[in-house]
Formats: structure tokens, sequence, C-alpha cells
């Protein structure tokens, strides 16, 4: 519920630049594009340099892209101009969930190569990666599921909420919060990941029994 009153709110914001970027021939896949490099940049260049706080900033930043490109998406001048052309429809669906996939891997491989190297915590980086595994699991049982005609919208860990608490641990340690803070809140993620797995799997059976 919290999650739909915060895209509510965002998409009241961010309505008025996307009629200012439609009005100028701006496109949603090109949002999307650019949101996704400037995620990868923050998360695969300041990440791995130790800015985890400015870093975290970059990606927020950009992570934005994904709520604007959405409201441009569904904007009725934007429908009408794109009417029958591959932008509009599916297209811009994948496209969206394909490079978030790109962003989420980036996130977790920049905080995994900073602690495996000058970070010096070799357990927050194999935290890290078990988060990016296991997130991508979930991600996957889901298309799997809407692939055979199933719903898998369930699950305690859904991709917006495992994004917010990593990047605010992320950043806060920037800022000198002691790392083991960090490395219980992924260890606590991945295992809410698995758990989202069982239950999307679960979820599956369920209508397919």
């Amino acid at each position: 519920m919290l999650n739909t009153y915060a895209r509510g709110l965002f998409t009241r914001i961010f309505t008025p630049l996307a009629r200012w970027l439609v009005a100028r021939s701006v496109t949603p896949d090109m949002v999307t594009i650019v949101g996704t490099i400037g995620v990868m940049i923050g998360a695969l260049v300041l990440y791995p340099l130790g800015y985890l706080f400015i870093g975290t900033l970059v990606i927020a930043a950009f992570v934005f892209a994904d709520l604007l490109d959405g409201t441009m998406a569904r904007l009725p001048e934007w429908k009408a101009r794109s009417a029958g052309r591959p932008e509009s429809g599916r297209w811009g669906s994948f496209l969206d969930s394909s490079l978030d996939r790109l962003a989420d891997g980036a996130i977790f491989s920049g905080v995994a190569i900073w602690y495996f190297t000058a970070g010096d915590s070799t357990a927050i980086g194999i935290a890290s990666l078990a988060c990016m595994f296991l997130g991508s699991v979930v991600s996957y049982v889901r298309a799997k599921a809407e692939s055979l005609g199933c719903n898998a919208e369930v699950g305690i860990a859904e991709r917006a909420e495992r994004l917010v608490v990593t990047l605010t641990f992320v950043g806060l340690s920037g800022l000198g919060l002691p790392e083991f803070v960090l490395l219980g809140v992924l260890i606590l993620l991945a295992a809410a990941s698995a758990v989202t797995v069982g239950q999307r799997m679960m979820h599956v059976r369920a209508q397919l029994a």
C-alpha cells in the first residue's frame, strides 16, 4: 500500500516534467536508457572507488527515471503519438524490465567490488552477491510465471523495497555507519529474497494445480 501511495505521489510530481519532455520529442525509451546508464555509472564507477554516499545520491537521482518513463508512457499525448510504434505498449514494459536487471546487477556488483578490494570486507562482498543472485531469481520467477499465464506479484521483498533498503544503508555506510550493520541488512535482504522466491513458486503452483 505504501509503495502504491509513493508511486502515485511521484507520478503527480513528475507529470509536468513528463509532459515537457514528450512535447520536445523525448521518448520514454530514451529516459529509460539514460536512467540505466546513470545508475550503472554511479554503481560501477563511484562505488568501487569508495564513494558510497555520493554514488548513492547519483544512483537515486537516476532511479527516478524509472518513475518518469512510466509517467510519460501513460500520458494521453504520448499514447496518441506512439500508436502503432514499437515504443508503445508491451515493448516499453519489456525494455524497462530488462534494463532494471542491469541496474540492479550493477548496484550489487559495485558494492561487492568495493568490499572485496579496498573496503576489505569479504563477508559484505559475498552478501552483496547473494542479494544480486537471489534478486534476479525473484524477477525471473515472476517473468516465467507470467509467460505461463499466471500471476506472481506476491512476496515480502519486491524490487522497490529491496532497492530502497540497499541504497539507504550503502549510502549511510559511506557516512560512517558500522560495517556490521550493512552486513546484517544485506543478509536479511538475501533471506527475504529467498523467502519471496518460495512464496512466488508456491503461489504459481497453486494456480497451475
